[in-house]
């Protein structure tokens, strides 16, 4: 029997979680030759209502392309996490961003909190790629694709002029998840 990884983005309008989720997949589908599948639902507003984006990663044939079990989930807002934490399987791992996630939810799975959406703005003056800082940490935390896979996916979706952001957006992802621990 071959492995299914189900994984959760979630935030609200305008964080880059549907980008997240596609660029996650192709990392794994295009780039690391897995099968990949990814979904996405979303409030009525196009900015600030709440919006999550799926992926099931797997070595067979994905026939059920709903995340039900959830083994890995980014958190961008309270909301988020306080809506979609409750399918993260036991020993799943739910990374938040604690610039807007101050209440952590309970449950019997990792929890990894970093202030993501500052680390955006403050060290690379965009909060914009706090999307691509998080999915550095989730591919640190979960090793589901390679370094090289998800680098190639994010500059392929990426303009041109912002290359450069995004790859070092990325990098720091990398790095940081590798300074953290799961909360108590």
């Amino acid at each position: 029997m071959g492995y299914r990884y189900e994984m959760r983005f979630s935030g609200s309008g305008g964080q880059g979680m549907i980008l997240a989720g596609i660029i996650m997949a192709e990392a794994a589908s295009i780039y690391d030759g897995k099968n990949a599948s990814q979904s996405q639902s979303y409030g009525p507003e196009s900015r600030g209502g709440a919006s999550r984006s799926e992926v099931i990663i797997s070595d067979e044939e994905i026939d059920y392309p709903k995340a039900t079990s959830i083994d890995a989930m980014l958190a961008m807002t309270q909301e988020a996490s306080n809506k979609y934490h409750k399918d993260i399987k036991k020993g799943g791992i739910l990374l938040l961003d604690s610039t807007e996630v101050k209440d952590n939810p309970k449950g019997d799975f990792k929890i990894y909190s970093y202030p993501i959406s500052s680390i955006a703005r403050d060290e690379l003056g965009k909060i914009i790629v706090a999307n691509i800082i998080s999915l550095g940490m989730i591919v640190e935390l979960t090793k589901i694709v390679s370094h090289e896979a998800i680098e190639k996916a994010v500059l392929a979706r990426v303009p041109s002029t912002f290359l450069e952001l995004n790859k070092k957006a990325l990098q720091i992802g990398f790095e940081r998840a590798r300074e953290l621990k799961p909360l108590l």
